[in-house]
């Protein structure tokens, strides 16, 4: 029997959910090393919807879980019935969702509050020691709920390439430890668990960022 890794997203599409491309990579690479995907999402509506041809804001109301659905084929559960005693890991993909419908970092930042549900889901797995995989924004969660982990979000000096380093810089600012890596590395946190990449927190080429997820995956299933 493979190893049941809980994936949580955040809606579907870059700027107001999950990164459907990071997603997608992560459900990939988890058919590849044998695991069974479990995917859920929470029951509450996003904080805003973004037309994703115009970048900008609509007066639309989507649902996180209705939406997230689109990308798990209809196969997804309420995060709220997630049971961390059934599962060996758990992976939360990028994109805006993250920091948009999992907490309030576009908004506030570092002073951000996680969910309750997002807050309990990774404390529940981090308590057990069972690993947790985190890929471009979504590392912010981990640094914001568990200080003084190490983590990446690919590297801390913004240019062209990392045009969001200063996230990295904000983590810092919480206390973490932020490693640079390239988008085909990851980083592992041995002591918490943690395994993160940066994927489209850079300007890379599409196959180098589903390489680096690729790599996590395998990490987070080898650590469960």
């Amino acid at each position: 029997m493979g190893k049941r890794v809980a994936v949580v997203l955040a809606g579907c599409g870059v700027y107001d959910g999950s990164e459907i491309h990071e997603s997608s990579a992560v459900l990939v690479h988890l058919s590849r090393e044998g695991a069974q995907a479990e995917v859920y999402a929470p029951d509450v509506d996003q904080m805003h919807v973004v037309d994703h041809v115009k970048g900008q804001p609509t007066q639309e109301k989507r649902n996180v879980l209705v939406e997230s659905a689109r990308i798990a084929r209809g196969n997804i559960k309420d995060l709220a019935k997630l049971d961390v005693k059934g599962l060996d890991a758990l992976i939360i993909p990028g994109g805006f969702g993250v920091a948009k419908n999992l907490s309030t970092w576009a908004t506030q930042g570092k002073n951000c509050i996680v969910s309750k549900e997002v807050e309990d889901v990774l404390k529940a797995f981090h308590a057990a020691k069972k690993p947790i995989g985190l890929c471009c924004i979504s590392p912010v969660l981990a640094a914001k709920i568990f200080p003084g982990c190490e983590l990446t979000v690919g590297h801390d000096t913004e240019c062209e390439k990392w045009p969001y380093a200063k996230t990295a810089e904000t983590m810092k600012e919480l206390g973490c430890k932020h490693v640079n890596k390239h988008v085909t590395e990851i980083h592992v946190d041995v002591k918490n668990k943690l395994v993160t990449t940066s994927a489209f927190m850079c300007n890379a080429p599409i196959h180098e960022i589903y390489d680096g997820i690729g790599k996590m995956v395998k990490e987070v299933v080898r650590l469960a």
